[in-house]
């Protein structure tokens, strides 16, 4: 009987309605007490326990894939990226890896869209100083009036510029591959290189993956070289933005606001200057919030947990 790592935070608590389905194929579950994520002391404490998990940004180091190994055969990860996944170790060990590509593309371009209008309009401010007793019009913007800048032109990146295109925003993109032509066209996005990106962008949306030419994209240097009422917003992952640097450009007043759904530290750790700020919209790391794309990460995260450890099943079961 396998023995499964079941961590994902996002699956633990409807545990109960994907019980009948372990039970059936006889995987055993072992449930650690979960907050955000595993690190890896957490995960060396079941090494050689385990023949699979299913799990969320649990940090799966070189280290630690080889404590596991050879036993751990499959990382089942609940969602898109698996930055957290020495994919390389994974693959010498012979540890299968997968994940569900473009699960959140939807929600994640509506939350994008969110803090643009909130921050454009000012309707968060506004709310608030009214519900204070204060009756000041703020002035606003049209996104008509902005140009957005997309750092990222993947999925996401494109359904954020699709959506920023009807509110006839000037767009302008950035991204280490070449944009088919199509895309360009259909949406009048201007590829450009950062630098000019950064310059000219009222709003700057950060939609790339985590990779070893992306950490720390943003940076003292790229902050530097943004309009002073500016936006940034990070939708992907804390690690892309240098946070002290980030923090040091909002104190200074360098640049107008951040909404971050992403941390360099998640949770975020409660002595960080953000919370305090008035002009920086912080989300729990949600933007992927959607019943219909959760449901399909749930089971998609289980049969790619029963692809790894080779257990055939009937697609009509696990749907």
């Amino acid at each position: 009987m396998p023995t499964i790592l079941f961590s994902a935070p996002y699956m633990i608590p409807f545990l109960e309605r994907f019980r009948p389905i372990f039970n059936q194929y006889d995987l055993d579950l072992i449930i650690p007490t979960v907050s955000e994520r595993l690190n890896e002391e957490q995960i060396l404490d079941y090494a050689g326990e385990f023949d699979g998990t299913i799990c969320g940004d649990d940090h799966y180091s070189a280290h630690v894939l080889k404590a596991c190994s050879p036993r751990l055969r499959v990382i089942s990860k609940w969602g898109t990226g698996i930055d957290s996944v020495d994919s390389q170790t994974a693959d010498e060990l012979g540890i299968r890896v997968f994940r569900t590509p473009n699960a959140f593309t939807l929600p994640v371009a509506d939350t994008v869209m969110g803090y643009i209008l909130a921050f454009a309009r000012r309707q968060p401010w506004m709310d608030q100083g009214v519900k204070a007793g204060r009756w000041e019009k703020l002035p606003g913007r049209s996104l008509s009036e902005c140009t957005l800048g997309v750092i990222g032109v993947g999925k996401i990146g494109k359904a954020v510029l699709e959506r920023a295109q009807a509110f006839g925003m000037e767009l302008l993109g950035n991204d280490i591959i070449e944009i088919n032509q199509e895309f360009v066209e259909k949406t009048g996005v201007e590829m450009t290189p950062l630098v000019d990106l950064l310059s000219r962008a009222d709003f700057v949306s950060i939609n790339c993956d985590l990779n070893p030419t992306s950490h720390h994209l943003i940076n003292e240097e790229s902050l530097a070289g943004m309009k002073s009422n500016a936006v940034l917003i990070n939708t992907a992952r804390g690690q892309v933005v240098d946070e002290l640097a980030l923090i040091t450009v909002l104190q200074a007043g360098d640049i107008a606001g951040a909404a971050l759904d992403v941390f360099e530290v998640e949770p975020i750790p409660g002595d960080s200057p953000l919370l305090d700020m008035e002009n920086v919209m912080l989300a729990p790391h949600n933007a992927n919030s959607s019943p219909t794309a959760w449901e399909h990460v749930h089971w998609n995260t289980i049969r790619n947990l029963l692809d790894g450890l080779e257990i055939p099943y009937k697609i009509d079961e696990l749907s």
